[in-house]
């Protein structure tokens, strides 16, 4: 019986949608399962990020060469920085035959579907703008200027997210509900792996 190979998958969406929360759930429930690319970015760290394990924090000087050299399966800038998902990253996760996550804004999306990966991919958005607006401004991490940058950058996620780009939406305006429909997108995917797992015992 062939082997099962693991999809990656795809979790997109405007910044303050709740991604990061939605996969760290995922990861923590079924880390044996899933695995996590790490992105390049040339972002500064934010308090509590560690290199390596939230972002492979690097020099633009350093990722314009590798991503010159074919190295990313996709880039985009955003205020300002680079951010980056390499192929090395990808294909450690699934050389562990584990389901590998990718979160990625709608210009990694799109360079995403020029690839050979055949991901599965998944819009989370918010119930509306004026929840997106409040979670941005409750991180305060966000100046005037970088908000309406990433205000402006959602609305036109959300116009993508309308194109029939992603396998499914899920709306996050509550996390319970929209994490129960994420697994359940997921549960197949879950159970070869379980099954793969369980046959090699």
């Amino acid at each position: 019986m062939a082997e099962f190979a693991p999809r990656p998958v795809v979790i997109s969406g405007p910044s303050g949608t709740g991604k990061s929360t939605l996969i760290k759930k995922l990861m923590d429930d079924y880390k044996e399962y899933f695995g996590f690319s790490i992105s390049h970015t040339t972002r500064k760290a934010r308090p509590g990020e560690e290199d390596g394990k939230d972002y492979h924090f690097t020099t633009r000087d350093e990722m314009e060469a590798a991503i010159d050299r074919g190295e990313f399966v996709e880039t985009a800038e955003y205020s300002g920085n680079l951010y980056g998902t390499s192929k090395k990253a990808v294909e450690d996760v699934l050389e562990q035959k584990k389901i590998c996550i990718l979160d990625i804004d709608m210009q990694g999306v799109k360079s995403v579907k020029q690839t050979n990966l055949k991901p599965r991919y998944i819009f989370i958005r918010p119930p509306d703008m004026e929840a997106l607006e409040d979670r941005l401004k409750g991180r305060k991490t966000e100046s005037e200027e970088s908000l309406q940058k990433r205000l402006h950058s959602a609305i036109e996620e959300l116009e993508y997210g309308q194109t029939g780009a992603y396998d499914v939406t899920i709306i996050n305006d509550n996390l319970e509900i929209a994490y129960e429909e994420l697994k359940g997108f997921l549960s197949q995917d879950i159970a070869e792996l379980k099954k793969e797992k369980y046959r090699k015992r």
